[in-house]
Order: structure tokens, then C-alpha cells, then sequence
């Protein structure tokens, strides 16, 4: 099999290129015309690769490095080899970051999956849908009565737009995404397999389990990211809420009614019950589940698979099943498992060695 590039790069830039690209300062000038042509981690970089050291955990592959230049701060340039040229950075993988954004522009948000332009011929568009210039819509779409949506904007492969979801400018709804109930805002990335707008789980019990009607929406705000196979409920009787700027990571649940503020984080996994609250920048680990009717507060982290029952205070750090502020579940932990070292085989029989010597003296 042929080695096959998926995304398309820039030509080599010169390392002084990549000192202004980046704010990086160049320490040796005299390599200032040499050449770059790609980005590598430590491990698998070359000659013609930047890559970028800030962690003292990869100190061995820093050593190891064939990289032909290195973005890394003032405290540790003196540990890169001297083969390996040196771009002082403040903060190393930010300015990596910004340096691959410009030589991998195409990778920041998803392509056409046929890279084809206007409406595919197997695609079926609703007589009252109106759409924008320069809207593209893949094979075997459907977009339904009274569907709007804007310009740049990206139906995937076999993406379904119910009747009446609106879509803004520059948007991806990707391949496989089904899509009702649901007013989305301009720059939002939604990757395969999304649900978003379907029935919230509710039913009362009166000798059988009754439905509740859900009659609210999914509102989503600009600049949202929406990973691959995330599902979100519409509302009940208020709207499910997206904030501006949130990234939500793949297979993640969010319930009807939950209000997400501006600028969070949620990471793969997660499961929010319904009409809780997170406030803005808030930060959830993988798998976290929080209960119904919580509100974290913004600022607020929590740590991988926690059990959240309790609302968080804004800008605290919790964990734990169930979850407490960090420095008491670090605490619990620590107890736990000197009480476990404590009454293990081996610490009895030294005890009872101990206790043999000290009755023979």
C-alpha cells in the first residue's frame, strides 16, 4: 500500500519564518535560513521537523531527539542538544500550536467528504428550504420544509435537517447528523454521527411509565465544536442551551434542558442529566456524570469519571464518586489507603514480630 498524506501543507519555511510565525526568539541567528518542512513529536522528528518540549516527563526523548529545531522555554534550553536548534518560547507548545495552524489550516475543520462543490444530485431538498450562496450539500442529504441556512456552510453525506432547524454561516454538520428542533449559530462544527434536537427522557409514574411531552429546542451558539456522535435532547419546557465558544468532545450525553454557558470544556464520555447548569469555562474530565438540577459554577473543574450529585461552587477543583473538593477526596484517598497498608497480611505479621521482640527484651 502507498503511503497516503490526508492533509495538504505549506512549502518549508526558514526557521526566522517560524521565529515571527510564532514570537519565537531564534538563539543561534547563524541557523536563521535553515529549513523546515513539517511538525513531529520528539520521538519521531527529523531533521526537517520542529517539535516542542515544556515537560520534564520527556526529558529521555528530548535527549533522543534527530528534531531540526526545538520551541521550549528559557528554564529548560540549556537540556536540548546541540544539534537540535533552539526557538525560545514563554510558553513552547502554544507557539507549536499557532506554527501548525498555519501549515495545517485545512485540518481545522472538516473538509467535504467528497470535496465536491453546490448540491449533489442525490441530495433531497425540500421546495420551502432556502439556502444561502455557496452552501454545500453532500450525497444522500435530506433538508426538509422550511429549513434555513447560510452561506459557507457544509451538509455532510446522508445528514438529515428536519423541518424547521435553522443553520447559520460557515457551519459542518457532518456525515450520518441528525438534526430537528434545533436553531444552530454561525461557525459551529458538528462532527458524524450527532443527534440533536430529539425527544428528552422524561415520564411520570402513575402503574406505568407515562411520557412527557418535550416541546422546547436546542439552541446552539456560535463557534461551538460538537464531536462525533454526541447526542443532545431538546428542552422540556425551556430550551437546551449551547454557549458561545463551548468544544464538546465525542460521545457525550446532554439532557433536555441543561443550560451550558460560554467557553466550557467537555471532555469524551460525559453524561448531564436534565436541567442542570454549568456556568462559563467550565471544565469537565472524560466520563463525568452529573445529576439532575446540579449547577457548577463558572470556573469550576471536575476530574475524571466523578459522580457530581452536589453543585459546585464557581472556580473549584472537585472529584471523586461521589464528588467533594479535590483536597478532601485526595485526603479520603490517602486515609484509605494507609487504613489498607495497616491492616494488610504483612504489616499484622511484622506488627506481631515487633510485638514478640519487644515482650523478649
Amino acid at each position: 500500500m502507498t503511503s497516503t498524506t490526508f492533509f495538504k501543507q505549506r512549502p518549508s519555511s526558514t526557521l526566522a519564518e517560524i521565529a515571527t510565525a510564532t514570537g519565537a526568539e531564534l538563539v543561534d541567528p547563524s541557523r536563521a535560513d535553515t529549513l523546515i518542512a513539517g511538525i513531529a513529536s520528539l520521538d519521531e522528528a527529523g531533521p526537517m521537523h520542529l517539535t516542542f518540549f515544556e515537560n520534564l516527563r520527556y526529558e529521555s526523548e528530548l535527549a533522543a531527539t534527530r528534531a531540526g529545531a526545538c520551541l521550549v522555554s528559557p528554564r529548560f534550553e540549556g537540556r536540548v542538544p546541540a544539534h537540535v536548534a533552539v526557538l525560545r518560547s514563554k510558553r513552547p507548545f502554544h507557539a507549536f500550536v499557532a506554527y501548525s495552524r498555519q501549515i495545517y489550516a485545512d485540518a481545522l475543520r472538516p473538509e467535504p467528504d467528497f470535496r465536491a462543490t453546490g448540491i449533489a444530485p442525490t441530495a433531497v431538498i425540500h421546495p420551502t428550504a432556502r439556502l444561502e450562496d455557496e452552501v454545500i450539500v453532500e450525497p444522500l442529504a435530506v433538508i426538509g420544509p422550511d429549513v434555513e441556512i447560510g452561506s459557507g456552510t457544509v451538509i455532510g453525506a446522508g445528514a438529515v435537517l428536519a423541518a424547521g432547524v435553522k443553520i447559520g454561516r460557515d457551519c459542518n454538520i457532518g456525515a450520518g447528523s441528525h438534526l430537528q428542533h434545533s436553531l444552530i449559530g454561525n461557525n459551529v462544527l458538528i462532527h458524524p454521527g450527532c443527534h440533536i434536537g430529539q425527544d428528552g427522557f422524561g415520564f411520570i409514574f402513575a402503574g406505568r411509565h407515562t411520557k412527557v411531552p418535550q416541546t422546547g429546542r436546542v439552541i446552539i451558539q456560535n463557534d461551538v465544536e460538537l464531536g462525533a456522535g454526541t447526542t443532545i435532547d431538546r428542552g422540556s419546557l425551556r430550551d437546551t442551551v449551547i454557549g458561545e465558544g463551548t468544544k464538546v468532545d465525542n460521545q457525550v450525553q446532554i439532557g433536555h434542558n441543561v443550560t451550558i454557558g460560554r467557553h466550557c470544556v467537555i471532555a469524551a464520555k460525559c453524561g448531564l442529566a436534565g436541567s442542570l447548569t454549568l456556568g462559563d469555562n467550565v471544565a469537565l474530565g472524560a466520563m463525568v456524570g452529573i445529576n439532575n438540577h446540579v449547577v457548577i459554577g463558572d470556573g469550576a473543574q471536575v476530574a475524571a469519571m466523578s459522580g457530581v450529585k452536589d453543585s459546585v461552587p464557581p472556580g473549584e477543583r472537585w472529584g471523586g464518586m461521589f464528588a467533594r473538593p479535590t483536597k478532601t477526596w485526595f485526603r479520603e484517598m490517602l486515609a484509605v489507603r494507609r487504613l489498607a497498608e495497616a491492616g494488610s497480611p504483612d504489616a499484622a505479621g511484622s506488627q506481631s514480630e515487633h510485638d514478640r521482640d519487644e515482650g523478649r527484651g
